[in-house]
């Protein structure tokens, strides 16, 4: 038993008193991740509710469906972050990953959205000219944006092609601003152990670092298989659309919630490989830099 005396001569327990005080500590941390996890939650729900909150006009049909897929996501993700061990979402514990990537589906849904919303009108908005600029510089022979208005060709008596450009040039430019801004953050403000210590078991639940080969061959494999498949999905997923709408009924992708969605899928999925191949390239960068640290450290030992 620790015991000490203060100035006015009582004589207390420490660890009674640090005994006393984890209950109140391990309380405080519930409180908060609960908040957390409901604050996030919140924020799931608005970003899947975007469309139909922007559109002026939204049927009765894709209310409901809006309402049941934002209850969905918000209810999945409260329970990932409320748990404290790790399921599926990789980087839980490493901001601003998942932060960056919220934010850049935020934006991209919500530019979309107010594309929608404001298409015909006169004059246009600052968006649509920033909008329309954008996709006179990307729509050049073999660029994506040309490649999605082909897959889109056949459907010009549906939809509006101009309107589809303007959205695929503005999340375009929104999706290579994030990934630009998290790559500055990993590369110069030392991401992720500027605050903390990373954790490879929380922030990567999925990848067994004790399988197959070493961990630093693995971890440089799996980024530079998302690097490529990000750079290579802007041009297959436009392929792929076109052979679903060859195959399948079209009339779907007149909804224009279900436009939104798409063009954003089409850059955000690109994104988020993207994203994950830079991370991983820099875990394995800081197991690199810790193994020469030790081996020096063997070595001036020996």
């Amino acid at each position: 038993m620790r015991q000490s005396a203060d100035p006015g001569g009582k004589i207390w327990d420490k660890d009674a008193a640090s005994y006393r005080a984890d209950p109140v500590r391990r309380e405080t941390g519930v409180v908060k991740r609960i908040i957390g996890s409901a604050l996030r939650a919140v924020l799931m729900a608005v970003l899947v509710a975007v469309p139909s909150l922007v559109l002026p006009s939204t049927t009765n049909d894709a209310a409901q469906i809006t309402a049941l897929v934002a209850l969905v996501a918000a209810v999945v993700t409260f329970a990932e972050y409320y748990s404290e061990y790790p399921t599926f979402l990789e980087f839980r514990d490493a901001a601003p990953f998942n932060r960056l990537r919220f934010l850049g589906l935020f934006f991209c849904v919500l530019a979309a959205s107010i594309l929608t919303a404001s298409h015909g009108d006169a004059p246009p908005n600052a968006l649509q000219s920033f909008s329309d600029g954008a996709a006179q510089m990307l729509d050049i022979p073999f660029s994506p944006i040309r490649l999605l208005m082909i897959a889109f060709a056949d459907m010009a008596h549906l939809i509006a092609l101009d309107l589809v450009a303007e959205m695929a040039s503005a999340v375009f430019v929104i999706a290579g601003a994030v990934l630009l801004l998290f790559w500055i953050h990993a590369r110069f403000i030392f991401w992720p152990i500027r605050k903390k210590a990373f954790n490879f078991w929380i922030n990567l639940p999925l990848f067994d670092p004790t399988s197959g080969r070493d961990v630093l061959f693995r971890l440089k494999r799996d980024a530079s298989l998302n690097l490529v498949l990000g750079f290579l999905l802007p041009f297959i997923l436009p392929a792929l659309l076109k052979l679903w709408i060859g195959l399948f009924d079209p009339a779907a992708l007149t909804v224009p919630e279900v436009m939104i969605w798409v063009v954003c899928a089409w850059a955000f999925l690109p994104l988020t490989l993207m994203m994950r191949g830079i991370a991983l390239l820099r875990v394995a960068a800081l197991i690199e830099e810790k193994r020469r640290r030790a081996y020096a450290q063997e070595l001036q030992a020996a």
